[in-house]
């Protein structure tokens, strides 16, 4: 599991970052100028597992970590696929 301050920062900055991605857009919408902020850093926002909270290991294309993900594997979770060596 992850730090409960790193996965409380990183909800904290995903809302904020929610917020001025639709202010960006209805920006853009009226023609008006996008307002520069500093705390808004693509590098700042990373994938975490939504189970687990882990940011190593991630697989973008399930969401998931690869402990979690091995987890749902075995378990047959994860629909169309299935272990090789059963």
């Amino acid at each position: 599991m992850a730090r409960k301050a790193l996965v409380e920062k990183q909800k904290k900055l995903n809302e904020r970052r929610k917020k001025y991605l639709a202010l960006v857009e209805e920006c853009k919408k009226e023609g008006k100028p996008v307002p520069k902020v500093t705390w808004y850093s693509p590098s700042k926002y990373y994938n975490r597992c939504q189970i687990t909270w882990r940011t190593n290991s991630y697989m973008r294309d399930f969401g998931v970590d690869r402990v979690t993900f091995r987890k749902y594997a075995r378990e047959g979770k994860i629909m169309g696929l299935r272990k090789a060596s059963w």
